[in-house]
């Protein structure tokens, strides 16, 4: 196991819950283009094919379909497949293997045959990529039953989420943040983590409340912080999976505020925001001393790496929506 307790960067807490979930469980194999000799793009599979050998971290021909297929095929004979998909946006063309098989097995055959596939995905903006590199397509999979969504934005929650996602007999879509890869925190990777579908409160607030997961969480404690001089004090919740959507803490959260806002950087209109709005608005909305908004990318396609500044939500954009709220009492 890895050491207990160590300052680790994400990409570096993702390397040690694969290498962690492959020696405990042999069933556990990791496939992609890229991921073994070269230890993946990201280097996230770094190693991997040193210690347990090309039949158990394996390199794919370029063809991600094809990749997911296989996957589909190895869970049904019993084992648990790992899959990185290179890019976001790379792992379109396996869209039909996902939707039509990977989430649809398990009520296909009335529970008999779960698919235990983690699906990775390096996500998102705000490192500078072009087109096809920098996607937040989180919505094509919350609209998919039959997957879970996962997406974490703390070391220690990408250790212990890819670890739970991993020993799911359910198909889980964990998608991870690049840009947020190479900050480091202090890892302990025999603590216990909250799993999956159990969101997490990351900063107490009394006025009102910012839901984020994944990239733009770290925008928001910066937000959260530099509200203080307008003399808001906001809380920071933190979804950390999608699907399942942790309804109840959200819930209570914002009846007891009275004020949210809904922060991520994948475009506003259809995205997990709206669906977000949309619960907490039916089940609040006795509570509410404003409307519920969203601070989101624009409805675009991703723009040119020198232009993702004013896509991506930032400070200002989410501080100008906190004081849209109605403050009046």
């Amino acid at each position: 196991m890895s050491t207990p307790v160590e300052t680790r960067s994400m990409a570096q807490a993702l390397n040690s819950a694969l290498r962690d979930a492959m020696r405990a469980d042999e069933s556990v194999h990791v496939l992609g283009e890229d991921v073994g000799a070269l230890g993946g793009v990201f280097r996230i599979t770094d190693g991997l094919t040193a210690e347990f050998g090309p039949q158990r971290c394996l390199d794919t021909p370029l063809a991600e379909a094809g990749i997911l297929g296989t996957a589909v095929g190895m869970a049904m004979y019993g084992l648990r497949p790992v899959v990185e998909m290179q890019f976001d946006a790379f792992a379109y063309p396996a869209m039909e293997q996902l939707v039509s098989h990977v989430a649809k097995m398990r009520n296909r055959t009335a529970g008999k045959l779960p698919l235990p596939i983690t699906i990775r995905i390096p996500y998102g903006g705000g490192i500078g990529g072009v087109e096809h590199h920098s996607d937040s397509s989180e919505a094509y999979y919350t609209h998919t039953p039959g997957l879970h969504v996962v997406t974490p934005a703390t070391v220690a929650d990408a250790y212990g989420l890819l670890r739970a996602s991993i020993a799911s007999d359910d198909p889980v879509v964990f998608l991870e943040p690049k840009r947020l890869y190479w900050g480091k925190d202090a890892l302990d990777a025999t603590a216990p983590v909250e799993p999956i579908g159990r969101a997490v409160l990351r900063r107490q607030g009394r006025s009102a409340v910012l839901i984020t997961y994944g990239p733009s969480l770290p925008v928001c404690l910066e937000a959260a912080e530099a509200a203080q001089a307008e003399g808001w004090d906001l809380a920071v919740l933190d979804l950390r999976s999608l699907v399942p959507f942790d309804e109840a803490t959200a819930v209570e959260l914002v009846r007891s505020l009275g004020r949210a806002v809904v922060v991520h950087e994948s475009t506003g209109f259809g995205g997990a925001g709206a669906e977000i709005a949309a619960r907490l608005t039916e089940k609040c909305f006795h509570h509410l001393a404003a409307p519920v908004l969203r601070v989101t990318g624009f409805d675009i396609p991703y723009p040119a790496p020198m232009l993702e500044h004013h896509h991506l939500p930032g400070v200002d954009r989410i501080l100008d929506a906190v004081a849209r709220l109605q403050w009046e009492e």
